[in-house]
């Protein structure tokens, strides 16, 4: 999955986005902005992140993303996996934080692609190369 970071037309879904300049939804967007990335805000709350159209759901977007970022409490993201992985999305990046035993365990037995051990900034910033 992180060989799809490489060609900058895949679309990111992040899920967890926000206008708050002190939380990761806010600094991952705009990094992965930043580095010329296609970035879906995700948010239940906001109609508007730095600028961007917010959608309430990763199945509102206009196109399939080709990863799903969370970077939300684990709570909170296994249900919206289950939901995803029950609508046949495929890949799946967990920030630190994000992660959880259980999610890892729910997206190996359905045999989905995922990450949950890097962070996707570090992972877009240390190489040219992606």
């Amino acid at each position: 999955m992180i060989e799809a970071l490489q060609n900058k037309k895949n679309s990111i879904a992040l899920v967890g986005a926000s206008n708050n300049p002190k939380k990761y939804g806010n600094k991952i967007l705009l990094d992965l902005l930043e580095k010329g990335h296609i970035v879906y805000p995700i948010n239940k709350n906001e109609s508007q992140i730095e600028g961007l159209k917010s959608y309430k759901k990763v199945s509102d977007l206009p196109s399939l993303p080709s990863i799903i970022n969370f970077v939300v409490p684990p709570n909170e993201g296994i249900e919206v996996t289950k939901d995803l992985v029950n609508k046949g999305y495929d890949n799946f990046w967990y920030q630190p934080g994000a992660e959880s035993i259980e999610i890892s365990n729910f997206l190996e037995s359905n045999k989905k692609n995922f990450i949950d051990d890097k962070c996707i900034m570090v992972v877009t910033r240390l190489s040219a190369n992606y």
